[in-house]
């Protein structure tokens, strides 16, 4: 079974995993793209692979979408050019990026 969750990592790190993931999109947090640059992504892949993303210090797991859990400080810094406001949620992170990347919004399906 598939399950989305959102991270913070950067564009090396993903490319670390890419392959594991069934689907994955990503916005960058700045104007500059190589293997450093920070990205906000959305993953959808199984549980095994989450489990093991939660335990790399490279990826922030942000918060499930549909809990009422503010996101981390540093998800904040990362997410404001956006329109995140300090204790926002990852479903609303996810709206505010999903104005860059429409498919960055959660959808339940």
């Amino acid at each position: 079974m598939t399950g989305r969750l959102y991270y913070l990592t950067t564009i090396g790190d993903w490319q670390r995993h890419k392959e594991r993931f069934t689907n994955s999109h990503w916005l960058a947090l700045r104007d500059t793209t190589d293997d450093s640059t920070p990205i906000l992504v959305l993953v959808e892949a199984d549980e095994g692979v989450h489990f093991s993303l939660e335990g790399d210090p490279a990826f922030e797991v942000l918060p499930h979408p549909l809990a009422q859990q503010p996101i981390s400080g540093a998800a904040h810094a990362a997410l404001a050019q956006y329109g995140v406001v300090p204790g926002a949620t990852t479903f609303e992170a996810a709206e505010a990026a999903g104005r860059a990347h429409p498919l960055l919004r959660h959808r339940v399906f």
